[in-house]
């Protein structure tokens, strides 16, 4: 018999708090011997094919100060534009990375394979993007953007094309600031607010 719920009521909603690191990246929290490596610490292995790329960047509240705090995970296509379990999917790209802020600074370092246009049903293509997913304390429920990059061909894309506030998609865009580098921040409001998508 299948019980009536009828007298339970939503659990409130909690930040991410101060333990995310020990329960999701021990060994960066300083909490050794849990696992032989945290879950998603490298999003390509050596001998990954395509352009190894390094972005860095920070999250930042409302009054500019950069998030000590924050934990992201980022989800790829590898170069040729295919994720992982797809026919023909680059091996050594997990597609799957999970990183945090440093504890000092703020800044975060992603270093990954530059993905590659990723084809739609139907036709056409989605621009190389990474999606990332950040929690930290005072966020209730995890953000999750994407990360375009200034030197490819964004046109078309059908995620951006329909940003109706054109400057926004600003906020999406790595911006290269060397040979395979790039910088991306994350702004959580305010001026210059990163787009979050509910997809």
């Amino acid at each position: 018999m299948v019980q009536k719920l009828d007298t339970l009521i939503e659990t409130p909603s909690q930040t991410a708090g101060p333990y995310v690191h020990i329960g999701c990246i021990p060994t960066f929290a300083g909490v050794e011997g849990i696992y032989p490596e945290d879950l998603g610490k490298r999003a390509i292995e050596e001998g990954a094919k395509g352009e190894i790329i390094t972005i860095t960047g920070s999250v930042y509240d409302g009054t500019g100060w950069a998030l000590r705090d924050a934990m992201m995970e980022s989800w790829q296509a590898d170069a040729a534009g295919k994720y992982p379990g797809q026919p023909g999917a680059d091996p050594k790209v997990n597609g799957f990375c999970r990183f945090a802020a440093d504890g000092q600074s703020g800044e975060f370092t992603l270093r990954t394979v530059k993905p590659g246009k990723v084809p739609m049903r139907g036709g056409g293509f989605q621009a190389p993007h990474i999606a990332v997913w950040t929690v930290a304390r005072g966020i209730n429920i995890g953000l999750l953007t994407r990360i375009y990059f200034e030197d490819e061909d964004n046109e078309g894309d059908p995620l951006l094309s329909r940003i109706e506030q054109r400057p926004r998609v600003e906020t999406l865009i790595a911006k290269k600031t060397g040979e395979g580098q790039y910088r991306f921040d994350i702004r959580l409001q305010g001026e210059g607010e990163t787009v979050f998508l509910d997809i």
